[in-house]
């Protein structure tokens, strides 16, 4: 079976692309970045609670106060990376539903309203989207670098103290450098992954 995506795209989004470890010096401007967002915003999440915040760090005082916080092993990468995001849940994204779901008025407070599934509907949707964030960037031709390698609860206290986001995952963006990528690894077959009942 064929898909609809044209093999070119597939290769860029999926076959091709890898984790990136390095990066040209070539910069990322803001639009490219508001270009993806706008993009990969049109994809599902429930209800349309669009939790995913992202939080752009170039070089200077910013990606200073975020290299402590980094593993070791990563603090190479991220220092060298033209831009790096801080993708993060807005663990408040309820406030913005009236605006984003005007269809359900009580949304807000009638299945929002209690923060222990407020908490957990943010992460799983903020998943999803951090996901297509990453396709999104492959797909603007640039290469992502998604990394956990660091102090989640500090970075959360050091950028967003008053407790509305939690950061899961940084991510370096840039224009892959020619040694960009290593092998790939192996990945699951569809009989290991996949079960019909």
């Amino acid at each position: 079976m064929s898909l609809a995506l044209d093999p070119a795209s597939q290769d860029l989004l999926f076959r091709e692309a890898h984790t990136a470890r390095s990066f040209t010096d070539e910069p990322v401007s803001d639009k490219t970045v508001e270009t993806i967002y706008d993009l990969v915003k049109l994809a599902p999440t429930a209800y349309n609670t669009s939790p995913l915040r992202v939080t752009v760090l170039r070089t200077g005082p910013a990606r200073e106060r975020l290299l402590p916080l980094v593993s070791r092993s990563n603090r190479p990468r991220v220092a060298a990376a033209p831009l790096t995001a801080i993708l993060s849940a807005d663990l408040h994204f309820h406030e913005k539903l009236p605006t984003l779901m005007p269809a359900l008025p009580t949304l807000k407070d009638d299945v929002y309203g209690d923060a222990e599934v407020r908490e957990s509907q943010a992460l799983l949707n903020t998943g999803l989207q951090m996901g297509y964030f990453l396709l999104g960037v492959r797909a603007a031709g640039l290469a992502v670098g998604p990394m956990s390698g660091f102090d989640a609860k500090a970075v959360d206290k050091e950028f967003f103290g008053d407790g509305r986001q939690r950061s899961l995952v940084l991510a370096n963006i840039g224009h892959p450098a020619p040694d960009a990528y290593g092998p790939r690894a192996p990945r699951l077959a569809a009989d290991e992954a996949i079960t019909t009942l």
